[in-house]
């Protein structure tokens, strides 16, 4: 075997490794639309692909004559097509880290942005628009907090508060590596680290500073849904957790509150396959889907920022203080480094294994 024959399956093999998932069966059902032209997309499904379907799939298909296709797919599927040569998606809608993944496989078409119909690529967020990808919408990682626990003008104000366990008691819950990412981030701002300054983050210290606050962790969460339900159930009193999951119990009735300082924004976001057997259909999809108006309808639905600067002015003016990305919030928050994760993952997942177990 070559020596570019072994990096390449190094590099498969260490991407199958950061993505947390066994390979499957390198082959997806896909059924076969009946329009004439169709994108195929890989989503999340569920409640996601509802609300989409509503406010952009079958908008796009009325406008366009082309058929949305959704289908779910790990991340270890979309490299198990790559691998194989059967690209059978079009769009891949996910986080930025496995489309960073597979860009560095040379699996995925530059976006042409100069064929953009619907949207001008110059109202995109620049943070979040890269030659490979383009943000779908804004997310955050907050501080989410029980308003039983801390009443109004006591509440932690920071992660140098959350830090402080004295001065602010209770049980807590931080990210665990599985999550996708530790809360390196957090532990190095309450260490004294700028938000802009964190990158490349300093390991040692990241841990070093999470081994002080510990004691009050009564759990290192690995799904959006536990960190939720730790927090509406009461077993902690404050924590890391991402906003839209904590804004949708907030919506419900849960006496939380979210403290926007110190926020790390991260995005969902849109490649295309250099494979891609649609791709004309996929670019005017990613076109259509980051247009201002649809980027407001579905912020609206998802509570996400959009990444079209233009469609906050669409957005209700009380959603502006609550959605990452916003005027309001800009100077708040700073956006996680996903290139960075993707390069170090396997030292922080090393180093994690050991510190998790006390070592």
């Amino acid at each position: 075997m070559s020596s570019k024959s072994k990096t390449t399956s190094l590099d498969r093999r260490r991407f199958l490794t950061a993505a947390g998932a066994t390979l499957a069966a390198p082959y997806l059902f896909i059924p076969r639309a009946l329009a004439a032209q169709q994108v195929i997309v890989r989503t999340p499904g569920g409640a996601y692909d509802d609300i989409r379907r509503e406010v952009i799939y079958d908008p796009f298909e009325k406008q366009t004559g082309i058929k949305v296709v959704p289908v779910a797919a790990t991340t270890a599927k979309l490299l198990a097509m790559f691998k194989s040569g059967n690209v059978e998606l079009d769009v891949i809608d996910t986080g930025d880290d496995p489309l960073v993944q597979l860009h560095k496989l040379g699996a995925l078409l530059d976006i042409p942005y100069n064929e953009f119909k619907f949207t001008d690529p110059a109202d995109l967020k620049p943070e979040f628009k890269r030659d490979y990808l383009v943000g779908n919408f804004i997310y955050a990682s907050v501080l989410g907090y029980s308003m039983k626990a801390f009443a109004a003008s006591s509440e932690p104000k920071s992660w140098q508060d959350f830090w402080d366990l004295e001065k602010f008691p209770g049980d807590r819950m931080l990210a665990d590596i599985a999550s996708g990412a530790a809360n390196l981030e957090f532990a190095l701002i309450a260490d004294g680290v700028p938000m802009d300054k964190l990158y490349p983050l300093d390991i040692d210290r990241g841990f070093a500073s999470m081994s002080r606050v510990r004691p009050a962790i009564k759990k290192f969460w690995d799904t959006g849904a536990l960190s939720t339900q730790m927090l509406a159930d009461g077993e902690v009193d404050l924590g890391s957790v991402w906003h839209t999951r904590i804004a949708n119990i907030i919506q419900e009735g849960a006496p939380l509150a979210i403290q926007w300082n110190q926020h790390m924004m991260l995005v969902q976001a849109y490649s295309i396959f250099k494979d891609a057997r649609n791709r004309d259909a996929a670019v005017k999809f990613v076109d259509f889907c980051v247009s201002p108006d649809v980027q407001a309808e579905f912020c609206k639905r998802w509570n996400a920022g959009p990444v079209n600067r233009k469609a906050f002015d669409k957005l209700p003016k009380e959603m502006l203080a609550r959605v990452p990305g916003s005027p309001e919030l800009a100077d708040k928050g700073f956006v996680l480094d996903a290139e960075w994760w993707a390069d170090n993952r396997q030292a922080v997942s090393q180093k994690w294994s050991t510190w998790i177990l006390g070592g």
